[in-house]
Parts: structure tokens; C-alpha cells; sequence
């Protein structure tokens, strides 16, 4: 049973009115089997629900029976957002209001409500960050987060990748995005052009005295995934033709991104008897493609541009000097020399 599709039900029928059990179903995408079967369980948590017959009939709620979530403040209404997602709440600054908030909502529910959601609070977690990273420090999200509510505008101090890296902007937060682990602030800057910010990239901030409104027509979702979109297009300008064992195959989602392997998968030609595939990947700059490409060792090899197979021969050489894995005349030469006097 779903909590929150029962609690989804009280709340149209609450909000809505009559409704026939054909119309909750559509509402909450489930069959109408499955609708009478929640409404009997709403009853049976005490909630008092009741069907009148006829063509303009259906259920509703007795009449003045109201469902509230008494005594949330404000802060505490945001942290609902949250409840299921305690690490970003934390760097919010809300942690205490999203136990506050979800004790007041487990209040609300009718007690078989109750006890369902404490279930399904016990068995998911939600860890947003990636394996083999440390927590990124984020000491100035909670006064963006006033920024956000209060539509106050920050001065920061921002180190950016190009020169001169650090620079000082007015910034008007519209909204910010956790992406795998990483906060993310969108806002205008001088000239009204919106951009992103990473906020582990900011040095200092102060709340500003200007008030600004934000646009009515941003929509922060419909510019994250834009903003994707473009930083993939301008991300990959390059592309490389390359080999891989079976193995190596394997490996590859392991060590490049999805958008590599979608690639590589989408032109893979098999190449001689011995299992090996030839592909043609998105490549961003010959460095960066050479340090993706090393960590696949001898399950793979470039065959073009000749730029890249060149960059990874030169690594490949230098390594072997490294470890003394040089050619086997190199080696005897190394070994002549290194004789002792009167051998």
C-alpha cells in the first residue's frame, strides 16, 4: 500500500469535491480496482469517506471533515520539500525544520497513514553524492538559500577556469540545483544575463540591501536542462575512433561517462575473429580523452585522430621508462653498462 497515494486521495477529494472512483484512479494513475481498494482502506483508517449512487454520483468527504497540517512555520513548510532527503536539507540549514516538519505531518495522518509512512521511512535513503568523494564544503548555501526566499541580491568574491580567475559579481539568485552531490546557483548577473555558479567555486559572500524580482517566466527546471544540453554540446568538440577487447568493452562504462558508452555502443563494428570492437566516441580536448583512455591500460587503442594515438604512445613510453619496461635491446644495453669493471 502507498501512503502517499492515500494520502494524495484525501487530499483531491478534500480539494475537489465528489469524485467518481474512475476519476481518482485516472488522477493518481492506477487502476480502478486498486481506487476502491484504497478508499475501503481510508475508511477503514477512520477517514470518513462516503459513496452516493446514481449518474452524477461518486465519493467525498463528510461534509466540514478537514485534513490539516496545523502549527508549520514557514521555514518548516520549505522543509517539506526535504523530508526525504536529509543531506541536502542539512546544507540547507534546515535540518531542524524538516524533523520538525515531519513530525507535524505524522501527526496529521490517521493512524494507519501513520504508521505506513514511518515503514517506508525506514527502508530508503537517499545519498545523493558519488562514490570515492569527499563532502564539498558549502559554508555560503545557507545565506544563498535567504537570498533565494528573500530576493536579495549577493556580492561575491567567484574563482572561475579562465583569466583572470577571480572576479567579484553582483549575483540575483533565481534557484539552486543539486547535481550528483554537487550545489549549483542559478543567477542573474550586470546586463541580465543568467548563468550558473558552482558554489564550492564561491570565496566570500555578503547579503546585499537590493531587492530584485525574478523573471515570471524563468522557469529554474526548464533552464537546468537547457543548461545540460548546451554544456554537453559545447563539452564534446572533438571525436576519436578507438578499439576495445572484450574486456575492455566491459570496463568501459566503469571509466568514461554515459554519453561515451551510449557512443561507443551506438557505432561498435566488430573488428577481426578475436572479440575486439571498433566505435567512434565524443571526445572533449586530445589530453582529457588520454586520461580517460589510459585507465582501459591494454584493453584498448586508438586509431585515429593521429594526435590522440600519438599522445597516448608518448604516455605509454613514458610509463615504461618509469617501471624500466623498456625495449629488450634497451634493457641488455642497461645491463652492459651497469656491469661491474673486470667482468
Amino acid at each position: 500500500m502507498s501512503a502517499d497515494r492515500l494520502l494524495s486521495m484525501l487530499l483531491l477529494l478534500q480539494t475537489r469535491g465528489r469524485m467518481s472512483a474512475r476519476r481518482l484512479a485516472d488522477e493518481l494513475g492506477v487502476s480502478v480496482r486498486t481506487a476502491y481498494r484504497d478508499l475501503d482502506r481510508l475508511q477503514a483508517a477512520g477517514v470518513p469517506v462516503y459513496a452516493e449512487h446514481g449518474r452524477a454520483g461518486g465519493y467525498q468527504l463528510l461534509d466540514g471533515y478537514r485534513t490539516r497540517l496545523t502549527g508549520l512555520s514557514e521555514r518548516e513548510a520549505r522543509a517539506l520539500f526535504l523530508a526525504g532527503l536529509p543531506t541536502p536539507a542539512a546544507d540547507l540549514g534546515l535540518a531542524e525544520e524538516v524533523a520538525a516538519a515531519r513530525l507535524k505531518l505524522l501527526a496529521a495522518l490517521p493512524a494507519a497513514l501513520r504508521e505506513e509512512a514511518t515503514r517506508t521511512d525506514a527502508v530508503f535513503h537517499l545519498d545523493a553524492p558519488g562514490w570515492y568523494r569527499e563532502a564539498e564544503e558549502t559554508p555560503y548555501l545557507p545565506l544563498l538559500v535567504e537570498a533565494v526566499f528573500g530576493r536579495r541580491a549577493v556580492d561575491v568574491r567567484y574563482r572561475r577556469w579562465r583569466e583572470p580567475q577571480e572576479v567579484d559579481r553582483r549575483l540575483h539568485p533565481y534557484g539552486l540545483v543539486l547535481k550528483s552531490g554537487t550545489w549549483y546557483v542559478v543567477a542573474a548577473s550586470g546586463g541580465g544575463h543568467t548563468a550558473t555558479y558552482k558554489i564550492t567555486q564561491i570565496l566570500d559572500a555578503a547579503l546585499s540591501d537590493e531587492r530584485f524580482e525574478r523573471p515570471e517566466d524563468f522557469a529554474l527546471g526548464a533552464y537546468w536542462a537547457s543548461y545540460l544540453e548546451d554544456f554537453q554540446a559545447r563539452r564534446y568538440t572533438g571525436s576519436a575512433t578507438v578499439r576495445l577487447s572484450p574486456r575492455g568493452r566491459e570496463r568501459l562504462a566503469a571509466n568514461v561517462p554515459p554519453e561515451v558508452v551510449r557512443a561507443f555502443e551506438a557505432t561498435a563494428t566488430a573488428v577481426g575473429d578475436d572479440g575486439w570492437t571498433e566505435a567512434v566516441i565524443p571526445t572533449e580536448s586530445t589530453e582529457h580523452a588520454r586520461g580517460e583512455l589510459l585507465r582501459l591500460g591494454v584493453d584498448v587503442e586508438v586509431v585515429a585522430p593521429e594526435e590522440l594515438r600519438r599522445a597516448m604512445a608518448e604516455a605509454v613510453r613514458a610509463l615504461a621508462g618509469t617501471y624500466g619496461a623498456g625495449s629488450p635491446d634497451e634493457r641488455c644495453r642497461d645491463a652492459d653498462v651497469a656491469q661491474p669493471a673486470g667482468t
